[in-house]
């Protein structure tokens, strides 16, 4: 038996990435490890609801972008209230694909990675 504990991006920006993810999400730091020479932080985020982290990767060589290839790959999220979630995205400039038909949207970090919104209905 197995138990899902958290999923990985690499990131160019750590602490860019952690603000889009706290103004965008509402995700925050959980715990974090960092390597004593400093060539690579990890840093775990949590949403105060679920025992899920997302855990980014902060390597100190890496300067160029990630190559996501087709970037067919994306964690979902539930949107307690849907409209002001979609609204603040608005806002944020980070919607970059929106299905009207199925009622969903995405939105991409700082790195590209897609991150889909679901209205409640959707989450169970």
């Amino acid at each position: 038996m197995f138990t899902f504990n958290h999923y990985n991006y690499n990131v160019l920006d750590l602490e860019k990435s952690m603000e889009f993810y706290a103004q965008a999400l509402g995700l925050h730091e959980v715990r974090r490890k960092e390597a004593e020479d400093g060539s690579w932080k990890l840093v775990y985020l949590g949403d105060g609801k679920s025992d899920f982290q997302l855990e980014l990767t902060w390597l100190r060589e890496r300067k160029e972008p990630y190559n996501l290839g087709e970037n067919e790959f994306h964690l979902a999220f539930v949107a307690d209230d849907f409209e002001k979630a979609h609204q603040q995205h608005e806002k944020m400039g980070c919607i970059c694909f929106e299905n009207p038909e199925m009622g969903i949207y995405f939105i991409n970090d700082p790195d590209n990675y897609w991150l889909e919104i679901l209205p409640p209905h959707m989450g169970k």
